[in-house]
C-alpha cells in the first residue's frame, strides 16, 4: 500500500482503482485543473487511467479527510526525478498538488503540502523542493507563501503540453534550512 501520513485532518495515502469515482468527482470541474495546466476529467475511465499512469507514482498521494479516507478530495506529490524541461538536481524535488472546489479556504492544501515537506526534508532527506503556479492561480501562490517557499524564478514561455499552449510561470523554492526554521 506504500507510506501514508497523517495530519490533523488529513490521512495521504496512495492512489487506488477503487478512487476513480471520487476523482472523476473532483477533477472534472473546470476551475480546476486548466488553472493547473491539465485538462478536466471527461469520465471515470480516464480517471482510472490518471491513477493507474501519473498517479501509480512514488510520492503522490491522495488527498483524505479523516473519517472519509475513501474519498480522496485531492491529490498532492512529489515528482523526484526532473525532466528535460524541469531539471532537478540532487536531493531536490518538486511539489505538485490541487483540490477538489468545494474544499478550497479551508488551509486543506497547506496542511497537505506541509506534511509532505516534512516528509521529504525528514525522511527522504531532500534538500530543496520547488514549486511551480501558473499566472492567474493566485490560490497556489497563496498555498507557497503559507509553506514558507520564496520565489526563484520566472519562465515567461513554459509549455503546458496538456492544453497545447504556452503560460508565464512563476517558480518558488523551500530549502530544508527554511524548513526546518519555521518548525522551531
Amino acid at each position: 500500500m506504500g507510506i501514508v501520513l497523517e495530519t490533523d485532518r488529513l490521512i495521504l495515502r496512495g492512489w487506488r482503482d477503487e478512487d476513480a469515482d471520487s476523482l472523476f468527482k473532483y477533477a472534472r470541474d473546470e476551475k480546476v485543473g486548466p488553472i493547473a495546466g491539465w485538462l478536466p476529467h471527461k469520465d471515470v475511465a480516464y480517471s482510472r487511467a490518471v491513477i493507474r499512469t501519473i498517479f501509480a507514482k512514488e510520492e503522490v498521494y491522495a488527498i483524505c479527510l479523516k473519517g472519509n479516507e475513501g474519498e480522496p478530495i485531492g491529490s498532492i506529490g512529489l515528482t523526484l526525478s526532473g525532466s528535460p524541461e524541469r531539471p532537478l538536481g540532487t536531493k531536490e524535488a518538486e511539489l505538485g498538488y490541487w483540490v477538489g472546489v468545494p474544499f478550497w479556504g479551508q488551509g486543506i492544501a497547506p496542511e497537505a503540502a506541509m506534511e509532505v515537506l516534512r516528509h521529504g526534508f525528514e525522511d527522504l532527506g531532500l534538500k530543496r523542493v520547488f514549486c511551480g503556479y501558473f499566472k492567474g492561480n493566485n490560490r497556489s501562490k497563496k498555498v507557497q507563501q503559507k509553506c514558507g517557499f520564496k520565489y526563484h524564478h520566472t519562465n515567461t514561455m513554459s509549455r503546458v503540453i496538456m492544453l497545447g499552449e504556452t503560460r508565464v510561470e512563476h517558480i518558488s523554492v523551500l530549502t530544508r534550512e527554511e524548513f526546518a526554521a519555521r518548525k522551531r
